[in-house]
């Protein structure tokens, strides 16, 4: 059948000598794989085409989809949105591709989850409009946020006495976790305040040096390796740290 959806690119690899593969995380159907025919020629006139499939592209799709395929079709695709910064501007871009990979190693079925395509969409386009001075902090925002589309929201319960963050378990408490996976104050008030950000512009006005976003990224990696089966470090991190300091 024939429909029509919106989908954020995720993953492109080449197949064969003009073709394409496309992962794509779909309004509709989820995660999606698609076969793209013909936009790479030794011409060059595939070239426009191919820029509908860089990471992050937010695109509007016609779609043949079935069921039973794991690799479907696409028979129309058009820009949806274009950004001003993602893919012109280096930091920009390398705080996408680290959104991008994070999101690919939680994403596991090709099941539909539109709560979280809105999500991206929202984090996306507030990360392209967002001040320079909030970029530093997006990643920390954006992983502490996306755990809570797999069932992995962190109970925001801080306070004076419940000064640790039991990344474990998944909630602050009063007691020292007997395992080495936690953190502790003042980074325990820092993911708190973090938790309660809901505009990335207010990532601006949080007072962090390159030392405590670089124990929090770690500490958030960590939480995910401990509750996504599979997860592995991400590739993306080290270039993360270079361009950002972090």
């Amino acid at each position: 059948m024939v429909h029509k959806t919106k989908g954020i690119v995720l993953r492109t690899v080449k197949y064969g000598e003009t073709s394409v593969i496309v992962t794509i995380f779909t309004e509709l159907f989820g995660l999606q794989s698609y076969l793209v025919n013909g936009i790479r020629s030794v011409s060059g006139k595939g070239s426009n085409k191919a820029g509908h499939f860089q990471p992050a592209a937010m695109l509007d799709l016609v779609i043949y989809h079935q069921e039973s395929k794991n690799l479907q079709r696409l028979k129309e695709y058009n820009w949806s949105h274009l950004y001003q910064h993602i893919f012109s501007d280096v930091v920009t871009h390398t705080v996408v591709l680290f959104m991008i990979e994070l999101l690919q190693k939680c994403l596991k079925q090709p099941e539909p989850n539109p709560e979280l395509y809105y999500f991206m969409e929202d984090v996306l386009n507030g990360l392209d409009q967002a001040p320079s001075k909030a970029q530093a902090n997006f990643p920390l925002f954006f992983a502490i946020h996306l755990a809570g589309f797999f069932g992995l929201r962190i109970d925001d319960n801080y306070s004076e006495k419940r000064k640790y963050l039991d990344l474990q378990e998944g909630y602050f408490t009063e007691e020292k976790p007997l395992h080495p996976h936690f953190l502790e104050d003042p980074l325990t008030g820092v993911s708190s305040h973090i938790l309660k950000i809901r505009q990335p512009s207010e990532l601006a006005d949080l007072p962090l040096n390159k030392e405590k976003r670089r124990i929090l990224m770690a500490a958030f990696e960590d939480f995910y390796s401990l509750h996504i089966s599979g997860f592995t470090p991400l590739k993306t991190l080290p270039v993360l740290r270079t361009i950002l300091e972090v």
